[in-house]
């Protein structure tokens, strides 16, 4: 059965418990965890791949509104707020669902439901997908698709990730862990080289001291990851078998 992992971001105590109860008792969820403010919930949701944010809209400092531009795309939003008038911006940023509180069980496990079957509809397109032309993520407020085949490599740094593309001067830069990155990209093309890495071994060009060069960035290729990039390069190396007739 497919389970959700599910945050709940809200300042309301009451409001949290209530949901954290209802997503106890629905069979394809898990809480992986609950926070009181979106500058709490950050580093869980990048780092432990979640599936759906409960999240309220009127937050101090970050507001739900805000936070949701930012958060990964394989997040689904679902807004609990006790104002109605928010409801079409909510759509306007992506949000799957819209509830107001206080949230009956009844409405929960609808959001619920729909949640589950885009998860699962997302699924079975990953599984049928073995050659993704294309990756949309959000990017200082805005969304960019960027070409599989262009991407050269990609960087961790903290929560975020920095993806270098041919033709662009700058990396891209956008809230996601490198976890979600490489279950998504193409696994015949992307290797994880390092714990902050992931190149695409088709723009490999030059290989020094187990470093692969990308211009003027050098990237390491670490002992964890050492076996899995020789193979690759085994595999595509190129030898040269000397012929007896060559010396004639």
């Amino acid at each position: 059965m497919t389970i959700l992992r599910c945050c709940i971001v809200d300042d309301e105590p009451l409001a949290r418990d209530l949901i954290a109860s209802y997503i106890g008792k629905t069979p394809f969820m898990e809480l992986a965890g609950s926070f009181g403010s979106a500058q709490e919930a950050v580093k869980t949701i990048i780092e432990e791949s979640i599936d759906v944010i409960f999240l309220d809209i009127n937050m101090p400092q970050l507001n739900g509104m805000e936070f949701a531009r930012i958060v990964p795309p394989t997040c689904r939003i679902v807004f609990t707020t006790a104002y109605d008038k928010y409801a079409i911006e909510g759509f306007k940023v992506g949000a799957l669902d819209f509830l107001l509180k206080p949230v009956s069980y009844e409405e929960f496990i609808g959001s619920a439901n729909r949640a589950l079957a885009w998860s699962d509809l997302c699924r079975r397109a990953e599984a049928s997908d073995t050659s993704r032309e294309y990756i949309m993520v959000k990017s200082e407020y805005r969304l960019v698709q960027i070409p599989v085949r262009d991407i050269i490599f990609i960087e961790g740094v903290k929560d975020y990730v920095k993806i270098y593309v041919d033709g662009e001067e700058k990396a891209i830069m956008t809230l996601m862990n490198m976890k979600t990155l490489e279950r998504t990209l193409p696994s015949n093309i992307f290797l994880r080289v390092h714990r902050s890495y992931i190149i695409n071994a088709t723009k490999i060009r030059v290989i020094e001291r187990n470093r692969i060069l990308f211009g003027r960035h050098a990237i390491p290729v670490s002992d964890s990851y050492k076996q899995q990039f020789s193979d690759y390069i085994a595999a595509h190396m190129l030898t040269v078998v000397r012929d007896s007739n060559d010396d004639q």
